[in-house]
């Protein structure tokens, strides 16, 4: 069972829009979610499932809205969640912003669209690009005109219509992973002995505290018809059922598809069949335990003279192969919070001082694998001396390497069957980029 009703509140809790689905829950039960929600937060007991008496709350805060589903039975909570984080992304689709106003703008749109995501409790066309076929922005037409349901709604391939024609028939495919890792220094750097020192004995792979790869698989698919296809990794399990070995392949984990892949051909034999979407849809999504060594590697040293001023010194390495490049690096340093006056010197890039953050930006626009660049920053400090009580926080990296996957990842093969016959060009790109990644600095 799903939901009963379904409720956009706004930050006072009050409703702005409901929808009752099933009749099995009073629409007044929505008056306990506001105080029980402020009860729980201030005991600090704060859920995503909040219940009084029979009646569950399932919420999630969006912006300034709360959304809420209301169910008195045992329902299946996973799917709940998963419809209402739906009706968010089909919202922002139709209003690009997701928030008060947008709601009370198009109040007739958002009651069009609730009666057409869920029908009895149950979640039903949950796909933007189907909806928006039948379900316009131009509201007074569907009053006044005979509003036609396409047959998309009523197929089996609910998220792709019929008759979709191109010249040129080609497949995009975008393999994106994300770096998120977080690095300790194996030592403390000692006093420095004189400008330009780094400490020596700082191992440059230091202490991997967390590491993971979190990888999509995006496509841009512009084919005629009703196509199916059939996309290959190097995955371990399928190399291991074919007697391949574990060379060259990758162990996917928390492994997440569009609804368009047929689920059971995948648990059989790995294969990733499907009937894509048109246009940009994310395929899938992936996640990898791995210990990854750090891509770009910092060593920063911090000197102190006199609660006068304040030196740092900072050298970034790029720790991946030499034929790759990192675009866009920025290399946020944090600097105490009363410092003042900054001079930078930068072998490569440059660097600016951001008060508001307390961080020094060093920006290198392209940042070759195997190289090595230094950055000083100079600043002032007031004379008054003050206790140092807090810690220094950790360095934050961000970069973008295109062509190269950390995980090695690969698109073996994308197959692409249609009953016309017609020749296709699938075009693969890989990128690896950074997502959390902070290193510590002593």
């Amino acid at each position: 069972m799903s939901a009963s009703a379904v409720f956009i509140l706004d930050v006072k809790g009050k409703p702005l829009i409901s929808r009752n689905y099933k009749g099995d829950v009073a629409m007044s039960k929505i008056e306990h979610f506001m105080p029980l929600l402020v009860q729980r937060e201030e005991e600090g007991a704060l859920a995503p499932l909040l219940s009084h008496g029979e009646v569950h709350f399932l919420w999630i805060k969006h912006s300034n809205l709360y959304l809420v589903a209301t169910t008195s039975k045992n329902a299946n909570a996973s799917l709940v969640y998963s419809f209402l984080y739906k009706t968010i992304e089909v919202f922002c689709e139709y209003f690009k912003e997701l928030e008060e106003e947008s709601i009370r703008d198009n109040f007739v749109i958002v009651y069009e669209l609730l009666d057409e995501l869920m029908d009895f409790g149950f979640p039903q066309t949950t796909d933007s690009k189907i909806l928006q076929e039948y379900i316009t922005q131009q509201s007074n037409k569907l009053e006044t005109g005979k509003s036609r349901v396409p047959p998309t709604v009523t197929n089996a391939v609910s998220w792709r219509s019929e008759g979709i024609k191109y010249k040129k028939n080609e497949v995009f495919i975008d393999v994106i992973e994300s770096v998120n890792l977080l690095v300790s220094p194996h030592t403390s750097p000692a006093p420095l002995p004189g400008p330009g020192y780094i400490h020596p004995q700082v191992n440059a792979n230091g202490s991997v505290l967390l590491s993971e790869i979190v990888g999509t698989i995006k496509l841009k698919v512009f084919l005629s018809g009703m196509p199916e296809l059939r996309l290959g990794l190097n995955d371990r399990v399928l190399f291991e059922l074919t007697g391949r070995g574990k060379n060259k392949s990758v162990e996917l984990e928390d492994v997440k598809f569009h609804q368009c892949v047929r689920l059971s051909r995948f648990d059989n034999d790995r294969t990733i069949s499907f009937i894509p979407p048109d246009g940009d849809f994310e395929l899938m999504s992936y996640r990898l335990s791995t210990q990854v060594k750090p891509l770009i590697w910092i060593e920063s040293v911090i000197e102190k003279f006199s609660h006068s001023r304040v030196e740092i010194m900072v050298k970034a390495k790029g720790q991946f192969k030499k034929q790759s490049v990192a675009n866009g690096v920025e290399i946020a340093v944090p600097v105490p919070s009363d410092a003042d006056s900054p001079r930078f010197k930068t072998s490569v890039g440059s660097a600016k001082y951001v008060p508001e953050r307390n961080v020094v930006i060093w920006s290198i626009k392209s940042f070759p694998g195997g190289k090595e660049y230094l950055m000083r920053a100079h600043f002032g400090l007031p004379s008054v001396e003050k206790e140092e009580v807090e810690g220094r926080p950790p360095i934050g990296v961000k970069f973008e390497i295109p062509y190269f996957t950390v995980s090695g990842i690969q698109v073996r093969y994308m197959k692409i069957i249609e009953k016309s016959g017609y020749q296709a060009l699938p075009w693969v790109r890989y990128i690896t980029q950074s997502g959390d990644y902070q290193l510590r600095t002593s």
